[in-house]
């Protein structure tokens, strides 16, 4: 049992120094970029990375900003903004031949008190001109769980979106930070259209992005899930240092045989 898709979280302004490292690991790079650095990206350094990736025969995975970003924002004009920032960013990716694209979808229980369905209501009519972009560009989007305490507005995102471009991200650490449904109940709520992990691990108590682990994820529910599937997610692995993500390959490798 082996993902078809095994990669490694690289941030573009890290982009040149990192992916030889990550491609001689046998990995593809999820390439994470921020708003203002869509502004400011060099068309050379674009042409340089797609033919690398190419040479490689990797088709990449693109991480969109996030920071003050918000689909289902209640005000019109922080949607405009998220628009036009997840605009340039399938742009971005479609110069990189990228084949997903992972969004934040940025709600919360504390800044929407019983304001999700608003939130939802919103985010269902942002999302499908995006989605059509995306088919254009024969490049996925997947929506991540960041602090949702259950799967169920995610769920009813995608469901109500209704297509085969658009699918779920499932964060490991982030549910383990927030999520207050079992690993195994959030899975098979979301198994239908998981198109993504993110592994890495943490203690509970904040986002470190340690090594899988070296903290306290239980992943045997994960691993029991991945072998009842037909067709895996592609994986990607989020290590802030080289040691951290080769220490994180050989435990994946383990999780996943």
């Amino acid at each position: 049992m082996k993902a078809a898709w095994l990669g490694a979280h690289i941030p573009w302004a890290q982009i040149e120094t990192c992916l030889p490292q990550v491609l001689a690991l046998g990995l593809a790079p999820e390439i994470a970029i921020k708003g203002p650095e869509l502004e400011i990206v060099e068309e050379q350094l674009i042409l340089r990375i797609s033919a690398a990736l190419q040479d490689a025969g990797v088709r990449p995975r693109v991480h969109a900003p996030f920071f003050d970003l918000n689909p289902g924002a209640l005000d019109p004009l922080i949607r405009q903004a998220t628009r036009q920032r997840l605009e340039q960013s399938l742009r971005f990716a479609g110069r990189l031949h990228a084949d997903l694209m992972i969004i934040h979808p940025g709600v919360d229980k504390w800044r929407y008190p019983r304001l999700e369905d608003v939130w939802l209501e919103h985010a269902l009519a942002f999302f499908p001109s995006l989605v059509q972009q995306a088919e254009d560009l024969d490049c996925c989007l997947a929506i991540e769980n960041i602090y949702e305490e259950s799967p169920d507005t995610l769920v009813q995102l995608v469901s109500g979106i209704d297509s085969s471009f658009f699918g779920h991200c499932f964060d490991a650490g982030h549910w383990h930070l927030f999520g207050r449904r079992p690993m195994d109940e959030w899975l098979k709520s979301v198994s239908s259209k998981l198109f993504h992990l993110h592994l890495h691990d943490n203690h509970g108590r904040a986002d470190e992005h340690l090594p899988v682990g070296d903290g306290t994820i239980d992943f045997s529910p994960l691993q029991r899930h991945l072998k009842g599937m037909s067709a895996l997610p592609s994986i990607t692995l989020e290590a802030r240092s080289l040691e951290h993500l080769q220490r994180s390959l050989q435990e994946v490798n383990r999780l996943l045989i």
